[in-house]
């Protein structure tokens, strides 16, 4: 097949001035991202987007710090990036990510995508991988098409197209040898992640449908079901990783009450451990993989009954708001998916979102700071409206806000708050809300 070239024949498709396209996250084009940072003396103002990168080297960032050839637009900051951030290397684009689609489709400009690929089957199909993100939609808008062929990936193909393309899809195809697929993996949980969990899972129902985020929080929930008595949950998530797997191999999750996607697992990234990697190539039929326009989609993840998600976050203040992804003007991650899950568990017919954060957290010289503030500071981004929080955990409980006046709202969070700033903030909210 003519289409099939080395990296460095494939990314001179890629000019001067070009946007090009890496996708997201686990899904990294590491071929094709060497061959195109060998370029860094021929090009200037190539615009690259991606985000969450568990890789831990961007060859692009690396050979040009002065970015005077590539400059890296992230959807949202992941490890590596986080680092690169601090020396004026990443460049943020705020975003919601079930709206990344319609921004391909209605706003942005790719030139180039780079599309990592599972090892094609007898008829030239590919899986997506780990990542199906929204390559589909960046094919559909996108002047050229490279795939990448990564070994290492799993071959799921899911169901209903979404998870698979044609190596016809392509203008060029790459291969060669990878790296081993980026691992995520967990601490063992502390006391207070623990008590915030105990909490949460005392309130999920048989039956229910969970999204949880990545973070000790959820993995420690996930924990935590696995030993429970509940059964027949569900999946439908944005990130699936060990924290699922654990809770199937103990029994429980079976997708058989889910009326979206029934008895499958659904999701649109993967993340885990080499024996997560393992249970999708050896299970294929267990999951669900899709794009953002499915998986975050909060109509329809609104249409399933009993829609449990949770998800961590930074600080609260006593209306409910929620900073989710800075420390001032430093941004931590990014908004993501969080705000599609807890708008979809809002409609969800007995669904409920959790905000799950420890009440308190060190500082340098070890004195205590509150996690839950007055009011969101200044420069602090608010990833989520107090509108859209239902329920908010710490170790000290529970605050349901749902339907509360401001008033009842920040008495529910000083209730939650760590005891040595309850006063200041009761004083604060009788100051405030009369």
């Amino acid at each position: 097949m003519d289409k099939i070239v080395t990296p460095q024949q494939a990314v001179m498709a890629v000019r001067s001035g070009d946007w090009v396209d890496y996708g997201f996250s686990g899904g990294f084009p590491e071929l094709l991202d060497k061959a195109l940072a060998a370029r860094r003396d021929e090009l200037s103002d190539v615009k690259i987007r991606g985000g969450l990168v568990y890789n831990p080297r961007i060859e692009v960032i690396e050979c040009d710090p002065e970015q005077k050839a590539f400059s890296w637009y992230s959807w949202h900051i992941g490890g590596y990036e986080r680092k690169a951030q601090s020396k004026g290397l990443i460049r943020f684009v705020p975003a919601l990510l079930r709206q990344v689609p319609f921004l391909y489709r209605q706003y942005l400009r790719t030139d180039v995508a780079f599309v990592p690929v599972s090892v094609p089957d007898e008829d030239g199909y590919c899986g997506l991988g780990i990542a199906d993100y929204t390559y589909r939609t960046i094919m559909e808008t996108a002047g050229k098409v490279i795939f990448e062929i990564n070994e290492k990936l799993p071959t799921l193909q899911g169901l209903d197209g979404y998870h698979r393309v044609h190596l016809s899809e392509a203008d060029y195809i790459v291969e060669g040898e990878h790296s081993d697929l980026p691992v995520q993996s967990y601490k063992a949980p502390t006391e207070t992640e623990f008590a915030i969990a105990k909490h949460v899972v005392q309130e999920i129902p048989d039956g229910a449908v969970l999204a949880l985020g990545v973070g000790g929080v959820p993995f420690t929930v996930a924990n935590m079901i696995a030993e429970s008595d509940l059964k027949n949950l569900g999946c439908h998530t944005g990130t699936i990783s060990d924290a699922f797997m654990n809770i199937w191999k103990a029994g429980k999750l079976d997708n058989s009450r889910k009326e979206v996607a029934k008895g499958r697992s659904a999701w649109n990234l993967a993340i885990g451990s080499a024996e997560f990697y393992d249970w999708l190539r050896e299970n294929p039929d267990l999951f669900y993989p899709a794009d953002l326009d499915f998986i975050h989609s909060p109509e329809r993840i609104g249409s399933m009954k009993n829609v449990i998600s949770i998800n961590g976050g930074v600080q609260l203040d006593l209306m409910g708001q929620e900073n989710a992804e800075t420390a001032g003007l430093r941004q931590l991650s990014g908004t993501g998916g969080q705000l599609d899950f807890l708008e979809g568990a809002f409609r969800s017919e007995g669904g409920k979102g959790y905000i799950c954060i420890a009440s308190s957290r060190k500082a340098k010289d070890g004195s205590l700071i509150s996690n839950i503030v007055p009011y969101i500071p200044a420069g602090c981004t608010t990833s989520a409206p107090r509108a859209m929080i239902q329920n908010v955990a710490t170790e000290y409980g529970i605050a349901h806000l749902t339907g509360k006046t401001v008033r009842e709202r920040a008495e529910a969070m000083i209730e939650i708050a760590h005891p040595q700033f309850r006063d200041e903030l009761r004083a604060y909210a009788e100051k405030s809300w009369k």
